[in-house]
């Protein structure tokens, strides 16, 4: 009888050591990072500009006085503050700060710009259109030096992670890593394997999903976000069944563990 109740709660002991060593492999991301090829190109990463941006540009110059009427619209005076910390809902904290002047791309995808005129954005980034920006200047200013921004990069990360919310990035750049360390991470609930980006782009709303355990994910057109994606991420089933269940499951099952173990001591003193 004994060797019957210690055989069965080494099988559970078993049972559970299996049980917590593939949850702890399912939390684990890039599990085949060594076998994939980084194939992710630079079209990935070079967002272009969207109607609705705020560019934040400044152009400075060896004598500031010479590049004021492109600033015209600009004070020092002239903050403009973003939350990039964790928590996107708590302006409080993490905040930095971009100075110059803003410019709001259009439906048509045009800015007016001082001095220049009306300047298109169309399928442009923001690299390319700071060169458009150098040259034309230039033709005013010998070796000006120009910075945009995007101001108001948003994404909003939802679901199963420790800080749901709405996040603004200050370099307008962001990666899906970036948006959930912003997040504080996914919770141990979060799937891992199904996490959904929703993006709208030029008016078309398209979708993809995301696997943190596959490497791959490096090559996905959806790794590098984009001005307002949405990052979902789903629960697994075993959050599932820790809502149905009774609270109180875990404290039974340690309960009959203790017990099992107690039963077993006793027996062997009586076999004494």
């Amino acid at each position: 009888m004994k060797s019957k109740i210690l055989g069965l709660f080494s099988i559970l002991l078993l049972v559970s050591c299996k049980v917590k060593e593939n949850a702890q492999n399912d939390l684990n991301y890039l599990q085949n990072i060594e076998q994939v090829a980084i194939e992710a190109s630079a079209k990935n990463s070079g967002n272009t500009i969207q109607a609705g941006d705020q560019l934040l540009i400044l152009v400075t110059a060896k004598d500031m006085d010479v590049v004021k009427p492109f600033n015209q619209s600009y004070s020092s005076s002239d903050v403009i503050q973003n939350n990039t910390s964790a928590g996107g809902n708590t302006p409080n904290h993490g905040m930095t700060t971009l100075s110059g002047p803003t410019y709001v791309v259009d439906n048509n995808g045009n800015i007016d710009f001082p001095v220049i005129g009306t300047l298109s954005t169309k399928d442009k980034t923001l690299i390319d259109f700071k060169s458009e920006l150098i040259e034309k200047i230039s033709k005013y200013v010998i070796n000006p030096t120009v910075s945009i921004r995007l101001a108001n990069f948003k994404i909003t990360i939802l679901g199963e992670v420790n800080r749901q919310g709405d996040y603004i990035v200050a370099n307008g750049q962001a990666t899906i890593w970036n948006a959930l360390g912003l997040a504080g991470d996914l919770t141990m609930y979060g799937k891992r394997t199904d996490i959904l980006v929703v993006r709208t782009e030029n008016g078309t709303v398209t979708h993809g999903k995301i696997n943190l355990q596959d490497a791959n994910l490096i090559n996905s057109p959806f790794y590098n976000l984009k001005q307002g994606d949405a990052i979902i991420v789903p629960s697994t089933k075993a959050k599932e069944i820790t809502a149905r269940q009774n609270p109180n499951t875990g404290l039974y099952l340690t309960a009959i563990s203790i017990g099992i173990t107690a039963l077993a001591v006793v027996m062997s003193l009586f076999k004494k």
